[in-house]
């Protein structure tokens, strides 16, 4: 196996146009373990982390850009302000010690549905930006960029170099379920997003079926229960019936860490949860 070590990102796309098959490594959160199990045994590795332009992360017109190579932990640190519930997100990955390492850009590239940065991102409606040496470069909306479990619109000779995302325009939560408090993978997970400008609630649904899911019905609906401008609480009824909507959405199945029968459960209990928690969050903030 031979390790390639660009020092830029254009030196980094002829790399990958010139060994298609070498797989990209940044914190190696994921490519670790399928090379420590033998699942995988690519002749190339692309190592990233002494590539600059991924590390890098800025707004433009209002618009937050995130380089791929830019750590949970620092997305922590440095975002949590603008983007609340993928810092949220963010804290659930692994240890501290993972979370030095692993990267958003890789959990897109991994594109597992329980991906814990994923649910945030398409309930932002975020965008991928890919680029190889021969095509420049690619913008994909991140809910057409994870195409199932593990798959991605990724080209051979492509890297992702950043995701586009919409600053927070009001109260964010994320919330998962798993066989432990630290280190776990989702049973099932859920980001939900208040837009008052727009008013708009979005929700996200991870590690419930072949790719995150947003709950567009049980989205329709707390949209137009909630009352933006008296800002008054949201009843009971309004609350169950989210839960039911957005259980509805799941398409779950039965694996080593739950049922699908549990799977809907639970994520009832998270979507009354986190919309309480969003809710209560932009009534106080008055």
């Amino acid at each position: 196996m031979e390790i390639l070590r660009p020092d830029s990102l254009a030196e980094a796309l002829e790399m990958k146009a010139a060994h298609p098959g070498a797989r990209p490594i940044a914190g190696g959160t994921d490519l670790m373990v399928e090379l420590n199990f033998d699942r995988t045994r690519p002749e190339e590795i692309i190592d990233l982390a002494r590539v600059p332009e991924l590390r890098e992360h800025g707004r433009t017109n209002g618009t937050l850009r995130i380089g791929a190579g830019v750590t949970y932990t620092r997305l922590i640190r440095e975002l949590s302000a603008e983007l609340p519930g993928l810092a949220i997100a963010s804290r659930t990955v692994g240890s501290p010690q993972i979370r030095n390492r692993g990267t958003v850009g890789g959990n897109l590239g991994t594109s597992s549905p329980a991906g814990d940065g994923l649910p945030p991102l398409f309930a932002s409606g975020a965008v991928v930006e890919v680029a190889s040496s021969s095509g420049g470069t690619r913008r994909v909306p991140v809910a057409e960029f994870v195409c199932g479990p593990k798959r991605n619109a990724l080209r051979d000779d492509e890297l992702i170099v950043a995701f586009e995302v919409a600053p927070a325009a009001g109260p964010q939560q994320f919330a998962k379920i798993g066989t432990r408090n630290a280190m776990v993978i989702a049973v099932c997970s859920l980001s939900v997003h208040l837009w008052p400008g727009e008013r708009a609630v979005k929700a996200c649904i991870g590690s419930a079926g072949p790719t995150p899911i947003r709950a567009t019905e049980a989205e329709a609906f707390a949209s137009g229960e909630l009352d933006w401008d008296s800002r008054a609480p949201l009843g009971d009824t309004a609350l169950r019936e989210f839960g039911r909507l957005v259980e509805a959405a799941a398409r779950p199945i039965d694996d080593v860490r739950g049922t699908a029968a549990y799977r809907h459960h639970a994520l009832g209990v998270l979507a009354r949860r986190a919309l309480t928690w969003t809710w209560d969050e932009y009534r106080e903030a008055r």
